[in-house]
C-alpha cells in the first residue's frame, strides 16, 4: 500500500515483529525540486539511508511482518528526531548547505511535519496499537545504514545495535552477530539508542 509520505508492506496479521525504516527513500515531491542542492548530493547519505529500503523489504518478505518505511528524503524533514529537535530540518548536513532549508519558514516547517512527518509516526502507533489490541507486544526493529567514515572519524563497525533499556533482542543478537569473527560490532555505535526522540 503507498500514499504520499509512507510505504505499508502489511505482512502477516499475526507478526511479532515491525520493521520501520525511516530514511528509506531520498525523493522529493515535485514541489521543492531538489531543495537547491545538486542531484548528486540527493544520492549521498545526506539523502536517505542507502540501501536501508532494501534491506527491509527483504526482512519483510523473509519474516511475514509488516514495515512501514518513508517515501521522502530525511532532508525534506528527518522522521528518526523528536519534534523539538533542531535538526528535525537539516539546515546543513556532511557539509553540505541545504538552500531551500536555511530560511524554512515557521509555516512551512508545520506544513512538513502534518504532511510527512506525523503520517509515519500515526501509521506505526496505528499498526502498534492494533497488535497490542490482539494481545502481542510487537518487537519494533528500525534499519538504518550509516557511512564508513563521518566528520573525517572512520567508523570500524559493520553493523551496529542500538537499544535502550530492554536487552531482550539487542543483547542476543549482538552475540549472534559477533559470533562471526570477520565482523566488528558495535553495542550502541555508531550512536546511543537511549538518544530521546530518535526511532
Amino acid at each position: 500500500m503507498l500514499n504520499e509520505a509512507i510505504e505499508i508492506i502489511p505482512g502477516a496479521g499475526n507478526a511479532d515483529v515491525i520493521l520501520l525504516c525511516d530514511h528509506a527513500s531520498n525523493a522529493l515531491p515535485a514541489q521543492y525540486g531538489s531543495l537547491g542542492l545538486p542531484a548528486s548530493e540527493l544520492e549521498r547519505h545526506i539523502g536517505y539511508d542507502i540501501g536501508a529500503g532494501g534491506v527491509t523489504r527483504a526482512m519483510a518478505a523473509a519474516l511475514g511482518c509488516p514495515a512501514l518505511l518513508t517515501r521522502f528524503s530525511r532532508l525534506l524533514i528527518d522522521p528518526n528526531r523528536g519534534e523539538d529537535d533542531p535538526t528535525l530540518i537539516m539546515r546543513l548536513s556532511d557539509g553540505a548547505l541545504v538552500p531551500a532549508n536555511v530560511a524554512v519558514t515557521t509555516d512551512e516547517a508545520s506544513h512538513r511535519l502534518r504532511t510527512y512527518y506525523q503520517p509515519y509516526h500515526a501509521a506505526i502507533a496505528q499498526i502498534v496499537d492494533k497488535a497490542l489490541e490482539d494481545g502481542r507486544a510487537p518487537v519494533l526493529v528500525s534499519i538504518h545504514s550509516f557511512t564508513p567514515s563521518w566528520r573525517g572519524a572512520p567508523r570500524p563497525w559493520h553493523a551496529g545495535i542500538l537499544w535502550d533499556a530492554d536487552p531482550r533482542l539487542a543483547v542476543p543478537l549482538i552475540d549472534a552477530l559477533r559470533m562471526d569473527e570477520s565482523l566488528t560490532v558495535g553495542d550502541n555505535e555508531p550512536y546511543n539508542g537511549a538518544l530521546k526522540g530518535d526511532t
